[in-house]
């Protein structure tokens, strides 16, 4: 591979024109020389106008002929992409300055499958919630199973969001892409395989921003189908990597969820009897999960 390997910043969008912009912006603020590939999966607002507004050569825009479950909208996206190196940017997520061109600079090792970092949680305005989240426990080189286990013990909430990472697209193609059955932890889902070819860097670093918002894809889904979803990622990854999870990992981790299930039936039992639901002020350690 070359000393200097290609990037393709993938973004599928759908219906994301209050946001779309920003995020843009937020990626082409690098004088490095990337590919930005913009799939618009069938918008029924101004996104496709937006992304087609920008007039820079680094960047190809594609629209969907119909909707495509998400799964198959995020495979296509990395499908028309031509970098030797990927970055999956949702359109309402934003990258800090020199976060491509750092992240780069670590996958010149061909030694290291996945790269991802620290991230901050951003409201609808843009304006900072919490800032430095993310890769607990994993700051530096590690091998797979850390990666691994650390996923599952911990959820994707804790991981961090996909604007964080960098994978190689050989290994995409090698797992076969993302699988769009279980869509809450769709990403790490593929982090898992993908890291199976390598090592794990994580950056301390804040290289990108998670956008908490009520009308993303996360705070449309329920938490039961969330919940759900991440036991079957826990059971199926374990089954098909025994070498990285162990049963250990996979008690914890589905312990997790059960204590998250506790705690949003916490918080709506508040609410039944007239007190207004706060996940921050939920026991200690509950918050984040409740806000699945």
């Amino acid at each position: 591979m070359s000393t200097e390997p290609t990037v393709s910043v993938c973004v599928p969008a759908y219906n994301g024109a209050r946001t779309l912009d920003a995020t843009l912006r937020s990626i082409l603020d690098t004088d490095l020389d990337f590919e930005l590939v913009v799939l618009d999966n069938a918008s029924e607002d101004g996104t496709g106008a937006i992304a087609r507004s920008f007039g820079d050569d680094r960047m190809r825009v594609f629209r969907n002929d119909e909707v495509l479950p998400i799964g198959q909208n995020w495979n296509r996206v990395v499908e028309l992409s031509t970098g030797h190196l990927v970055k999956i940017v949702c359109a309402d997520d934003v990258l800090t300055p020199g976060s491509i061109a750092a992240q780069r600079e670590i996958m010149k090792d061909p030694a290291i499958a996945l790269v991802s970092s620290r991230f901050d949680v951003i409201d609808e305005g843009g304006a900072m919630k919490e800032a430095g989240l993310g890769i607990p426990g994993l700051i530096g080189l590690h091998p797979p199973r850390a990666l691994v286990r650390t996923v599952v013990r911990r959820g994707p909430a804790d991981f961090g969001p996909t604007a964080a990472s960098m994978f190689r697209r050989e290994h995409f193609d090698r797992a076969g892409g993302f699988r769009g059955d279980l869509v809450f932890p769709m990403d790490v889902d593929l982090f898992a395989r993908v890291a199976a070819f390598g090592s794990f860097f994580g950056m301390p670093e804040r290289t990108a921003a998670w956008r908490s918002s009520s009308f993303n894809l996360c705070s449309q889904t329920s938490s039961l189908s969330k919940l759900s979803d991440m036991f079957h990622f826990h059971h199926r990854i374990s089954r098909e990597y025994p070498e990285l999870v162990s049963r250990v990992d996979v008690i914890l981790g589905d312990l997790r969820l059960v204590r998250a299930g506790l705690g949003r039936l916490w918080v709506r039992s508040r609410a039944v009897v007239g007190r207004r639901p706060d996940p921050s002020s939920a026991p200690s350690g509950l918050a984040r999960e409740v806000a699945l």
